[in-house]
């Protein structure tokens, strides 16, 4: 019998409170995070700007971040606070290959999650596949646009375009009640920082771990409270949407990840969905590349906490994950050919996989600690 305690958490108005708390939590994180960086000074802050000026290094310190922290959505929301700090910003061109790096990095949860099924072959033959081929997609964007972007420069270019034409619509400016609020409840942690720590440096270290334990806590809590909000209609929609439109799929794959705050829940739904003969490869595949666009909007929440002399930078780095999500989907799914490239390179793996089950296990350690790890150490040797 459900006592009268449990009924308000599971009624929709405690949940929408729950939700719209977390949010608000969220944002503070990003805004003190903002306000850390601002007081670290300028002399630690060029020393990593000028580590990651080597797009490579950029890339790496994305992937790893978010392995690392299993949520690209905290790498991506700290890449807006550092873009958009209000001195010493991190250049938009350094934070592109970070943004990259957190996109490959995400896919890590459900090659994981695949591994539960090592025991049973047939299963794990259905699972694996479709785990990996969200890794090898975003790989393959990334070895396509990065280069790309590195000639032309077309992400931040058109993401600045369209940051200018969206700061200046209607020609008016106004006080946000968002960035009030934040400024608001922000005062009593600036008045802690201060009161704890006479020195710049102290406050600073103070509020960037606070502010990063704020944004991870808030994205963890309201990962949980969606997902339980969603429970049962996710594998509805999914279901529902399989034999249809490529385009369907993708859109359903956007709006479950953004009703669970998760690109990685998204992508590990479809593994048991495969390992149960429910889901093929060819039928998981666009949903996970809508989980990518969907994805996206926590880099543009984030962008809504940033304000002051920068804060068009933190829109236009949310823009650009946009971009760069879109341009992946664009350059591979329309033709079947390069679209059939991270299918068949996933049954490929799969079949050596099932041969060795230490392959699993390689693939992971090194695609996703190994590699990012060794750049980093050649670079800063190099360096």
């Amino acid at each position: 019998m459900t006592g009268p305690l449990s009924r308000p958490a599971s009624s929709p108005a405690a949940r929408i409170a729950s939700v719209l708390a977390l949010l608000f939590v969220f944002l503070l994180g990003i805004k003190g995070l903002g306000e850390g960086f601002e007081l670290l000074g300028s002399e630690l802050l060029d020393a990593f700007f000028q580590a990651t000026e080597n797009p490579f290094v950029g890339l790496m310190i994305g992937l790893l971040a978010t392995t690392l922290m299993q949520s690209s959505s905290v790498t991506t929301s700290m890449v807006v606070a550092l873009v958009a700090a209000p001195e010493n910003p991190l250049p938009l061109a350094n934070a592109v290959p970070m943004i990259m790096g957190a996109n490959i990095g995400t896919t890590v949860t459900a090659t994981v999650v695949s591994l539960a099924h090592m025991g049973r072959v047939d299963e794990f033959r259905r699972a694996f596949p479709v785990a990996i081929c969200h890794d090898l997609f975003n790989y393959l964007a990334v070895l396509v646009l990065l280069p790309l972007e590195l000639m032309t420069g077309y992400l931040q270019s058109a993401a600045i375009t369209i940051g200018s034409m969206v700061e200046g619509a209607g020609g008016v400016t106004y006080q946000s009640p968002i960035r009030a609020a934040l400024n608001a409840g922000f005062e009593p942690i600036e008045t802690v920082a201060t009161s704890l720590f006479q020195v710049q440096l102290g406050q600073a270290a103070f509020l960037l771990v606070l502010s990063g334990l704020l944004i991870f806590a808030a994205l963890y809590l309201l990962v949980q409270t969606m997902r339980t909000a969603a429970h049962g209609r996710v594998e509805v929609m999914v279901t529902n949407v399989l034999g249809s439109s490529a385009v369907l799929a993708m859109l359903i794959g956007a709006i479950v990840t953004v009703m669970v705050q998760s690109s990685s829940i998204t992508t590990s739904l479809m593994v048991p969905l495969a390992a149960a003969g429910v889901l093929r490869l060819e039928q998981a595949f666009p949903v996970t590349l809508g989980a990518n666009i969907g994805t996206t909007v926590t880099a543009f929440l984030a962008a809504l906490a940033v304000s002051g002399p920068n804060a068009t930078a933190g829109l236009e780095i949310a823009l650009v994950h946009l971009l760069f999500n879109l341009s992946g989907i664009l350059l591979v799914y329309p033709v079947a050919g390069v679209r059939r490239l991270p299918l068949r390179a996933a049954e490929v793996l799969t079949g050596l996989a099932l041969r060795s089950r230490r392959m699993v296990v390689v693939w992971v350690v090194v695609l996703f600690y190994g590699v990012p790890t060794i750049v980093l150490v050649v670079g800063r040797w190099l360096h």
